[in-house]
């Protein structure tokens, strides 16, 4: 079972795996990221769109946290047991995607 987190729970996560680069995983598409993004405060933000994660499966190391989003948290939850099932030990999923991210962390990003 992937664990879920909810974007205000998310520095907790990032603590529990401080000295390990955590990774926000964006797995929306990029008109998608374009409308809103997160800033990386404590963490690596990459984007890679949800399609496109097996064929660039090699550009994510799997002894790094990953913690997958996206925009309510079904594509993430997605990804996230697909890197799970790929050798990854500390993936999670942003619970409440972006949209919650705006509710719970940061009210400057725009909701859609």
């Amino acid at each position: 079972m992937v664990p879920q987190i909810r974007p205000g729970q998310l520095d907790d996560w990032l603590q529990a795996h401080a000295g390990q680069q955590p990774l926000v995983l964006d797995v929306r598409e990029p008109l998608e990221v374009q409308r809103a993004s997160v800033r990386p405060q404590g963490f690596e933000l990459l984007h890679i769109p949800m399609n496109q994660i097996p064929q660039r499966l090699a550009e994510l190391d799997p002894a790094r946290p990953v913690a997958c989003l996206c925009h309510h948290g079904m594509r993430s939850l997605q990804v996230a047991m697909f890197l799970a099932r790929n050798g990854f030990d500390e993936v999670a999923n942003v619970a409440g995607g972006i949209d919650a991210w705006t509710l719970e962390r940061d009210p400057d990003v725009p909701r859609y």
